[in-house]
C-alpha cells in the first residue's frame, strides 16, 4: 500500500501573475463607477447613456452591468434599462447595523479633547435623564471629573439634555416640566418653565446649547448634537471646561466634530451654526 500523501499529487494553486491584478483593478474601477453613476439617477437608465456617463464603450458597460446583475448591485428592468439593484440595500442595512456612535465617536472627540485641552463627553437621553456613555479627558485639563461614563444628570441641567429637550414635542416638554418638576442644582439652575421654554427655543435657533454653571457651580459646557441617517438626534457631543476657561471659538470646532460624526453614521445634511444660518 503506498504511504504517499495522497494531497501531494494535486496542483498547487496557480499563482496571480503580475498583469492579472491591474486587470481586476481597473474591471472593479469601473464597476464602481458605473454603481456612481447609477446612483445618481433618479430612474432606470438605458445602457446608451451610462456608457457616454462613465466613458466606457458600450459593449464593455454591458458585460460589466450583466455581471453587476448576476450579483444582483444591479437590476435590469423592462426595454434594457438598468438601476441599482437590492444587493446594495442589504449590505447598506448590515454596514448601518453594526455602526456603533461610541466607536464612531472615539477618535473624533479624542481630536477635539486635543484641540481644547479640555474634556469632551458623549452622552445619550435615557428616560427623563442624559446618560454619559463616553469621555476623552486627561489630566492636564486641571477639573475634577465628577460624573464619569455611566454618570446621569437631568435634561434640563445640562447642554445635551437640552438638545434632547428642544427637539421633543412641546406636549413632551410639559411633560417633563411636571414629571421633574424643574429641580435646580447651583443658583443658576432653570427652574421655571417660561425660561425653560425660552432656552429651548435659542437652541433650536442657534443649532447648540449651553450649560451655564447649572448643574455644577464653576463648570461651564457646550454640546451640540450628533445624527443618525434619518436625522433623528442620537447624542449629545459636549465639551466642558472651567467657566473662566470656556472659549466661543470651540463652538465651531464642536459643530465640526459633530458633523464628522453625523457623517460617519449616515447623515447627509449638516449640522447647523444658525449664527451664520449655514451649515457646518
Amino acid at each position: 500500500m503506498s504511504t504517499a500523501d495522497p494531497l501531494s499529487s494535486r496542483p498547487l494553486p496557480k499563482p496571480a501573475s503580475a498583469s492579472d491584478s491591474p486587470i481586476t483593478i481597473q474591471v472593479l474601477e469601473r464597476a464602481m463607477v458605473l454603481l456612481d453613476v447609477l446612483a445618481q439617477q433618479a430612474e432606470a437608465v438605458p445602457l446608451k447613456v451610462l456608457a457616454e456617463k462613465t466613458g466606457l464603450h458600450t459593449s464593455t458597460a454591458h458585460r460589466i452591468l450583466n455581471d453587476l446583475v448576476v450579483g444582483r448591485y444591479v437590476e435590469r428592468v423592462d426595454s434594457g434599462l438598468y438601476r441599482l439593484g437590492m444587493r446594495l440595500l442589504e449590505l447598506g442595512s448590515l454596514v448601518k447595523g453594526r455602526l456603533n456612535v461610541h466607536e464612531v465617536a472615539f477618535e473624533p472627540m479624542r481630536d477635539l479633547h486635543q484641540l481644547t485641552g479640555e474634556t469632551v463627553n458623549l452622552s445619550v437621553q435615557q428616560n427623563d435623564e442624559i446618560v454619559y456613555v463616553e469621555r476623552a479627558w486627561s489630566e492636564r485639563s486641571g477639573m475634577q471629573v465628577v460624573r464619569a461614563i455611566g454618570g446621569r444628570a437631568p435634561l434640563h441641567l445640562t447642554s445635551t439634555g437640552k438638545l434632547f429637550l428642544s427637539v421633543s414635542d412641546p406636549r413632551q416638554v410639559k411633560a417633563y416640566i411636571m414629571r421633574t418638576g424643574l429641580a435646580g442644582a447651583t443658583p443658576n439652575s432653570i427652574t421655571q418653565a417660561s425660561k425653560l421654554e425660552e432656552e429651548l427655543g435659542l437652541i433650536r435657533r442657534s443649532g447648540y446649547a449651553r450649560d451655564n454653571e447649572e448643574l455644577e457651580l464653576g463648570v461651564r459646557c457646550i454640546a451640540a448634537g450628533i445624527y443618525d441617517d434619518a436625522g433623528n438626534l442620537l447624542a449629545g457631543l459636549s465639551i466642558s471646561a472651567p467657566a473662566e476657561r470656556l472659549r466661543e471659538e470651540w463652538i465651531d470646532l464642536l459643530l465640526k466634530t459633530a458633523n464628522r460624526i453625523s457623517s460617519a453614521l449616515g447623515f447627509e445634511g449638516a449640522v447647523a451654526d444658525k449664527r451664520n444660518g449655514v451649515g457646518v
